[in-house]
């Protein structure tokens, strides 16, 4: 009858392991028709592209790959996946029994004058007690109430997380290494700008000098002329300067000691990418690592929900035990008359524990809320990113086209002044300012340049890419 009962609980407890007694909150659904400023019907996206696709420059690449390898932030994200993954093995053996192995030996002596002393010392003529056990228990819960397999799906939940922020961290970096180089090529250019400027000013300088001393200028001509070519010269060391502190930089990005970085281009040989697609924003949150991650995290909290309410219902632990006991060593293992087992199951309901497990399950309710606000926050973030670089792609090349056009005006009012000059039909305010405004548009058509290329690369790590 004993066995008949034991056997009854058991298949009571499989046939309950499957009940639920906690509903998951599911993800709402947000995700606008179409970016602003974007109403395309194309559901291609550039954040579909592989990496070395989207990005074809070998040097960038090459960066790229040292930091992927390198840098301190990858490594500690692909740590904290191996730290995950340690933890989701070990949930996946919940449903096993927990084994223990005992082996023990004692001897104890008790008083002459006391009562076991006594009846020992009547019954076996011995004045000390030996012990000899060597046992195997086994305890199993079982999972009626799904508190198990929601700690499994939590781990799992947990563990998919880990791999998200990885690319997460990735697109980051792949972003953040393309930008730099790019911003080094601008200030390589820019440098070169000002080291032509500086040549033109001393050349207009010379001409100045020998007007006043023919006595056609005075010496108000040579200070203007002077202050413009140290304008000049005092961009280059400072250009310099920057220059350092962006390969330190860059250096430091991708793992390594402070270094100069080769560079194999010029920003005026770099391309702008046209007809960059951006998709539809529902493809693109299935793509972005942030928002997988929370919806990752909306799975871990509907898992510690149903592992909290859980609690609040009774619990079956099956036990058993079994191995050899004697009382006396040369008995110990004398099979089968030193075998001995014991097989039990209990129930336990919690009743009062002070309002702890009411309040953990409210807890975990609010924190799976907040988790749903967190997650509408990342998808409006999202949205808002895409839509922010794409409406710096568009007005980026309008202000370039506007730009590049000015520079060309300026180059050609600043060669022409300088001959007009030369044959005496202009004086050196015209030359000075035509040389002026030439250094700050061919700066500006630099820096306009650089915003095109780092709009690029944010529109594609905003829409998903740069993780594969």
């Amino acid at each position: 009858m004993k066995r008949f009962n034991i056997i009854t609980i058991l298949l009571l407890a499989l046939i309950w392991s499957g009940c639920s007694v906690s509903k998951n909150t599911a993800l709402p659904n947000i995700a606008p028709g179409f970016f602003r400023n974007n109403s395309s019907t194309d559901s291609s996206s550039i954040g579909t592209m592989p990496l070395k696709s989207f990005i074809s420059d070998l040097t960038v690449q090459n960066l790229i790959d040292t930091a992927l390898v390198k840098n301190y932030d990858m490594q500690m994200a692909l740590k904290n996946i191996d730290a995950a993954e340690i933890l989701f093995k070990q949930s996946k053996l919940g449903y096993l029994p927990e084994l223990k192995l005992q082996v023990s030996a004692n001897s104890s002596r008790p008083s002459d004058n006391s009562l076991n002393g006594l009846s020992l010392n009547q019954f076996t003529g011995s004045t000390h007690i030996e012990d000899y056990n060597a046992n195997l228990g086994v305890v199993w819960e079982a999972d009626i109430w799904g508190k198990i397999r929601n700690q499994k799906a939590g781990a799992l939940a947990s563990f998919l997380q880990t791999e998200e922020a990885r690319k997460a961290v990735q697109t980051r970096l792949v972003a953040n290494v393309a930008q730099g180089y790019y911003n080094l090529l601008m200030l390589d250019a820019q440098l070169e700008i000002a080291r032509k400027n500086l040549k033109l000013n001393d050349s207009t300088l010379r001409i100045i000098n020998l007007q006043f001393d023919a006595g056609q200028v005075t010496s108000l001509a040579i200070q203007q002329a002077q202050a413009q070519q140290l304008v000049a010269a005092q961009l280059v060391p400072r250009l310099e300067q920057n220059v350092t502190l962006q390969e330190n930089a860059l250096s430091i990005l991708i793992g390594t000691l402070p270094k100069s970085i080769n560079r194999e281009s010029r920003l005026d040989q770099m391309n702008i990418p046209q007809n960059l697609h951006a998709g539809f924003p529902s493809a693109m949150l299935s793509r972005r690592p942030d928002i997988k991650s929370a919806e990752l995290a909306l799975a871990v909290a509907n898992a510690r929900v149903g592992v909290a309410k859980a609690s609040l219902y009774p619990s079956l632990v099956i036990t058993a035990s079994g191995g050899i006991n004697a009382f006396k060593a040369s008995n110990w293992f004398n099979v089968p008359a030193s075998l001995f087992g014991l097989v039990g199951a209990g129930i336990t309901q919690p009743i009062f524990q002070r309002g702890q497990l009411k309040s953990n399950l409210e807890l975990a309710k609010i924190d799976r809320e907040k988790t749903v606000i967190q997650f509408r926050q990342s998808v409006l973030n999202a949205v808002g990113e895409v839509s922010d670089e794409l409406t710096k792609v568009e007005k980026l090349k309008t202000q370039y086209s506007i730009a590049e056009k000015r520079t060309q005006t300026l180059q050609q009012a600043s060669r022409n002044a300088n001959l007009l000059f030369k044959s005496g039909m202009a004086n050196y305010l015209e030359v000075i300012t035509a040389q002026g405004n030439l250094l700050q548009s061919e700066l500006e058509l630099t820096t306009i340049k650089t915003e095109q290329l780092n709009a690029v690369v944010g529109l594609y790590r905003s829409l998903g890419g740069g993780w594969n």
